[in-house]
């Protein structure tokens, strides 16, 4: 069927195929590195303990046949190989069924680690994720051109993603509507970057200007992913610089990236000729099996059908904001940063390794890998890598009302828990375990560029109060109070 090609679309297939293949290659390594301290066997939330209460019905996973860290790492690592070969490219050239399957696959290992990840894999770029995944599954390989109902499936989850994220701010808060939410943003998200600060300190109109650039980008871009070409080049185009500066300004994990790697599904080839005078595309394939038309129309009235809440959602007074439909991660709701806080609060860790602390005691902090801690300490760049810990730190500072994995956090840091442990940035008992924890909330803020050249601190810290009073593991015994 010749009106179902996409002919003109072999470098977005390519650029999606690969793009969304290394950020589940990110996504397995991440678990490997981080699931067994997490949500292991002997993590904050353990996973066994999480499947014994839930059913496959409700959560599908793979795990339900019995967890194991080894068997963990083993869907780890099977995911991560698979999503190797895809990014070389290898079950692409094959026939349109091998790269479909190896994509499937990879979205079943990865949905059976975000249905018993909890609070952890509680973020919207896992469902984006699993989502892209399968979707991209039916883009088939390079014997069948690009299916148009898949490359305008595609848009219509690229427009979800952005005008979902900009009706959450214009239902959220004023700050949005006033200008002035990035005077605030770059100081106070969840985890700043080495840019972050420079960007912070630039003059107010500029600030502005970033707000309206946002609404334009998320508000009015996407209809026109819909439009002829080049305007729907142009349009995907305008989103891929946007997502550029929220990589260059802060860490969002893999959630700007994979919307650069979707929105090439509205770029063609002609806009990519025009603009590059780049002839190197493939340009005629052989006639498409019945069976692969047959199977794409059917995936795309599936996916269809259940676009249906998604949609409702977006006009919605209530707008849910990453929420999934249903259990297995399809067709979701997307949006982030409704509102944005002014004040940074965070949680500092300490230690203290005396029989009984006093006021002379000296307490040590534990330093995180990517939340700032150390106020000399420039914020690393970790993204697209997700660290999850370190995200989880931040809402605990904004009031999370789930801080059970924290409680367990205090006891794995007592008991010296290596897997813990390397979780952590640094470790400020390498002999032994300190006998007492607290943790304390610290007002952070910019320092100012005079502050800087004077001290050398990114950050000017004020205490604000005590989430938890020291405790210990006594004797024989549970954690208790100093």
């Amino acid at each position: 069927m010749e009106w179902f090609a996409a002919e003109d679309y072999e470098l977005a297939r390519q650029v999606l195929q690969r793009g969304i293949a290394a950020l589940y290659l990110i996504a397995f390594v991440s678990a490997a590195n981080q699931f067994p301290a997490l949500l292991g066997e002997r993590g904050l939330l353990p996973a066994p303990w999480f499947l014994r209460r839930v059913s496959f019905k409700q959560f599908p996973s793979l795990f339900h046949r019995g967890y194991s860290d080894d068997r963990l790492l083993g869907v780890a690592a099977v995911g991560a190989g698979i999503s190797a070969t895809l990014i070389a490219g290898l079950p692409q050239s094959g026939p349109p069924w091998l790269p479909m399957i190896a994509f499937l696959v990879v979205w079943a290992l990865y949905l059976s680690i975000v249905n018993i990840g909890q609070t952890f894999y509680g973020f919207g770029w896992e469902s984006l994720l699993l989502e892209a995944g399968f979707v991209v599954a039916f883009l088939g390989s390079d014997q069948v051109a690009p299916p148009l109902l898949v490359i305008l499936f595609l848009r219509w989850l690229v427009f979800r993603l952005e005008f979902g994220a900009g009706m959450i701010k214009m239902r959220g808060g004023r700050e949005w509507r006033d200008l002035t939410a990035l005077m605030f943003h770059h100081e106070t998200q969840p985890m700043p970057n080495p840019v972050s600060w420079f960007v912070h300190h630039l003059p107010k109109w500029f600030h502005r200007c970033e707000v309206l650039g946002s609404h334009f980008a998320q508000l009015v871009v996407p209809f026109f992913l819909f439009a002829p070409q080049p305007v729907a080049s142009v349009a995907a185009t305008f989103i891929v610089l946007t997502q550029l500066w929220l990589v260059f300004t802060g860490n969002f994990a893999w959630l700007n990236w994979i919307t650069i790697v979707l929105a090439f599904c509205a770029i063609d080839d002609g806009t990519i000729r025009t603009v590059f005078a780049f002839d190197g595309l493939k340009t005629e394939y052989p006639l498409t099996p019945v069976w692969f038309d047959a199977l794409v129309i059917a995936v795309t009235a599936f996916l269809l059908v259940l676009s249906w809440r998604p949609l409702a959602n977006l006009f919605a007074r209530h707008q849910l904001m990453n929420a999934s439909f249903n259990r297995y991660h399809l067709v979701n709701a997307y949006g982030a940063f409704g509102t944005v806080t002014k004040v940074r609060i965070e949680i500092v860790v300490e230690g203290c390794s005396d029989e009984r602390p006093g006021p002379s005691s000296e307490w040590i902090p534990y330093e995180f890998k990517g939340k700032p801690g150390d106020v000399k300490r420039m914020p690393p760049q970790v993204a697209p890598y997700h660290l999850r810990l370190d995200w989880l730190m931040w809402f605990l500072a904004l009031g999370s009302s789930d801080a059970r994995w924290f409680q367990m956090l205090v006891v794995k840091l007592l008991e010296g828990d290596r897997r813990t442990l390397r979780l952590m940035g640094r470790n400020p008992f390498p002999d032994a375990p300190p006998r007492w924890i607290r943790a304390r909330a610290f007002r952070y803020r910019y320092s100012t560029p005079a502050e800087h050249r004077a001290t050398g601190a990114w950050w000017v810290r004020t205490l604000t109060g005590t989430l938890l009073d020291p405790v210990a593991l006594p004797r024989g015994g549970a954690a208790g109070a100093a």
